[in-house]
């Protein structure tokens, strides 16, 4: 039985450039920053543009800047 062994050379992440704050939602429905921290702990979200910012195309953007981040080509992974 052969083993194979892998190994994580780079990791990358994307997220859409748009931010949506807790202040800018509150100008929209009847809110406020601290009352969306309580209860969810979030202070802003990231808004992909529909047409660019797809699951795919995002992992597509990290996955590049992954394999910068090794200092290696995308020919040099195999599976």
């Amino acid at each position: 039985m052969q083993l194979y062994r892998s190994k994580i050379k780079g990791t990358g992440k994307y997220l859409p450039s748009k931010i949506l704050t807790n202040d800018e939602i509150s100008k929209i429905v009847e809110t406020n920053n601290q009352w969306i921290m309580e209860r969810t702990g979030i202070s802003e979200r990231r808004i992909g543009d529909p047409t660019s910012d797809i699951p795919s195309s995002m992992a597509q953007k990290a996955s590049h800047l992954a394999i910068e981040k090794a200092g290696l080509k995308p020919n040099d992974i195999d599976c």
